[in-house]
């Protein structure tokens, strides 16, 4: 690999799009590329290689990131010796129409292609390299991952999905279910309380189903809390068939545990739960939200929502909103559907114009606007313990953090990074707390 002029060594420049699994990802990638004698670049103009590590699930996703390859292009043209890279979901889901789209790439690299991305930057040939295999045994165990500076951390606990809902790829650019093993997860997690992180986040695409021979979720759960220096750990994202009473008590008696929990629900029609191939009815996730808060009183809850999915009336529309008024979501992370390629729904189509998408989603995003101030609201008074951060972003000197219920609170203090101090809120926003130090 020729490196640029004056340097020691090659060096990469690396952006990330997407989820906290592709987070994680890159913090894998940064380590493999680092063991292999790659130095990391600050800007794109300083890199020898520039790498995007992409997410697939939503079209905006691959239009933004199609722009950025574009604009990336130009450093191409102005040093031919570039190279120039796309990782991760997109990679795998759109390789062929990739190279032609965008010729200029030399690497399009899959999800379970990392290992190999060493020896596959040391080839030279005229065409682009493509490696899109997927492994049904890569899980990337023990090789370790460069995790950012703060007090969290992602821990990447299983891989792929086996659950293939109608709207989604990942099953098809991540494969198939498969979970790291316990001894794996714990020993990093150890690393890291080691060098000062307070919190872990177990990821998985369906987090909740890790089983890795007698050990499921709720168990690997208190193995991880039983290390010292982990003082809270939280997962995502879940699948509601996949809520155990194993896990659920995990969270209502392991104190690390915290009392935060993403569920996605997608929609609150049977009809629609059962054309998106959810595996449960409306009936079934309200039931387990009683269990849940029956079980961690305390319990914050967010949410998945899309609109517009095919053949979405305005009937199912209506009770998706009723089933937001219903549980009263902490927060909601919310979609227009789009058609994606090689998903099962592709086929279908799309039944619901743009305009009618974007007047649900506005209401939706309105509503739990709503639904946010008044549980945020209800927090005034309260002491809660948080995790500090770092600065606040409207600076004056105040702080910022998470309370166990995963909510920002701003305050001013004097405290370190990684400290938990105790907060009395006193003001709420929709999207953030503010405190005084208690």
């Amino acid at each position: 690999m020729q490196h640029r002029e004056g340097s020691a060594q090659p060096m990469v420049y690396l952006e990330t799009y997407g989820c906290q699994m592709n987070i994680a990802d890159s913090e894998l990638i940064s380590a493999i590329l680092r063991r292999a004698g790659y130095g990391a670049a600050a800007r794109p103009e300083e890199a020898d290689v520039i790498l995007l590590n992409t997410c697939a699930i939503r079209e905006h996703a691959e239009e933004r990131v199609l722009g950025r390859l574009s604009d990336l292009a130009r450093l191409k043209h102005q040093r031919p010796a570039l190279r120039l890279g796309l990782l991760g979901c997109m990679a795998q889901h759109n390789r062929a129409q990739l190279v032609q789209k965008a010729p200029y790439l030399d690497l399009v690299a899959g999800p379970d292609s990392y290992r190999r991305l060493p020896e596959l930057l040391s080839q030279t040939r005229f065409d682009p390299i493509v490696d899109v295999r997927l492994d049904r045994n890569e899980t990337y165990a023990g090789l370790g991952s460069d995790h950012g500076p703060g007090p969290r951390a992602y821990v990447t606990v299983m891989r792929g999905c086996d659950r293939f809902c109608a709207f989604c790829v990942v099953p098809y650019v991540r494969g198939r279910e498969r979970s790291v093993a316990p001894d794996a997860v714990v020993g990093e997690c150890a690393e890291l309380a080691a060098r000062g992180v307070k919190e872990v986040v177990l990821l998985g695409q369906t987090v909740n189903a890790y089983r890795y021979g007698e050990v499921g979720f709720g168990r690997l759960l208190r193995m991880v809390a039983a290390l010292d220096g982990i003082e809270r750990i939280r997962f995502t994202s879940p699948h509601p068939c996949d809520m155990t009473d194993s896990v659920i008590e995990a969270m209502a008696t392991e104190p690390k545990v915290q009392p935060y929990l993403h569920l996605p629900v997608q929609s609150g029609s049977d009809r629609m739960l059962a054309a998106m191939e959810r595996g449960y009815s409306v009936g079934q996730y309200l039931e387990l939200v009683e269990r849940l808060r029956r079980a961690i009183p305390q319990l914050a809850l967010s949410t998945d929502i899309i609109v517009g999915f095919h053949g979405e009336q305005e009937d199912d529309f209506a009770a998706t909103m009723g089933l937001m008024r219903q549980v009263g979501f902490d927060a909601a992370f919310t979609f227009k559907y789009s058609v994606r390629e090689h998903s099962r729904a592709y086929k279908l189509g799309d039944t619901v114009s743009e305009e009618d998408k974007a007047r649900r989603l506005s209401a939706v995003i309105e509503l739990q606007e709503s639904l946010s101030m008044a549980r945020n609201r209800a927090e005034i008074g309260q002491v809660r313990k948080v995790l500090v951060e770092g600065p606040a972003r409207r600076g004056d000197g105040m702080l910022s953090g998470k309370t166990p219920q995963f909510k920002t609170v701003v305050f001013p203090a004097q405290a370190r990074i990684g400290e938990t101090v105790a907060v009395r809120i006193v003001s709420a926003t929709s999207h953030s707390l503010s405190g005084v130090a208690a």
